[in-house]
């Protein structure tokens, strides 16, 4: 058996290697990450030093309506594209992997996932934005609405629910069904709260905003101003909670 001492040393010896090689194999990922991100061109107008884009191609798409020539590394999604190269950043970065619909935009008007759309496949395409949707200082209906009902909280969200919303209108009127619709032999009408849930299942919202969003959609698809079921304090009410037992509240 040997000496205590010299089991001792040795496992220190292991466990100093062990770590050694955990931090080392950590470094050259992360080195491997930061190369890989290094390879984005950066912005038009930006003052950096000049980047080679390695895997080039050059994209010519039209984005809310305007002519936009990209070059760009031929393995950058749409979502980078928009918010590094275009400075849109109203379309959301969430999971990256295409579960929480924070980075929905419209293609040609059906809504896709930027996060897990090739900017490369767009050549030609029409894209549109949160940004894209107002035509100069007028909402579009579905952001009017989202307003009207209080459909947001964070707002981090709100940007993919408000295209996908559009987009699932689209698909709609288009008489696409979905899971839950009961006849799919008849056209697409009215939608209730169960099809409009299970058609806008894609996008989360964290903050639990679910009623607004489902009573904003079915105001525009209606075409008239649904009942709001909230209202703001008026200062009697909040003269009121300002008050208990005597006491100032916080």
């Amino acid at each position: 058996m040997p000496p205590l001492g010299t089991v001792g040393q040795a496992r220190r010896v292991f466990m100093m290697q062990t770590a050694a090689g955990g931090v080392g194999a950590f470094a050259a990922n992360l080195l491997a990450t930061e190369a890989a991100y290094a390879q984005m061109p950066a912005a038009p107008d930006a003052v950096t030093a000049p980047i080679r884009v390695q895997n080039a191609v050059r994209v010519n798409v039209r984005i809310n309506g305007e002519a936009r020539a990209l070059e760009l590394d031929s393995r950058t999604v749409l979502l980078d594209a928009l918010r590094e190269r275009l400075a849109l950043t109203g379309t959301k970065k969430g999971c990256d992997q295409g579960q929480c619909g924070a980075c929905t935009v419209l293609v040609d008007g059906q809504r896709v996932l930027s996060c897990l759309t090739l900017a490369a496949t767009l050549e030609g395409r029409e894209v549109t934005t949160i940004e894209g949707l107002a035509q100069g200082g007028q909402l579009h209906p579905m952001q009017a609405a989202f307003i009207r009902h209080d459909a947001f909280q964070c707002g981090y969200c709100t940007p993919g629910q408000i295209c996908s919303a559009v987009g699932m209108l689209a698909e709609a009127r288009r008489g696409d069904v979905s899971h839950v619709s009961e006849d799919v032999g008849r056209p697409v009408g009215r939608l209730g709260d169960d099809e409009i849930k299970e058609r806008m299942s894609g996008n989360i919202c964290r903050c639990g905003a679910y009623p607004g969003i489902v009573a904003a959609i079915q105001e525009v698809q209606g075409g008239a101003p649904r009942a709001q079921t909230w209202s703001f304090a008026t200062e009697t009410q909040l003269a009121a909670v300002r008050r208990e037992d005597g006491h100032e509240t916080v």
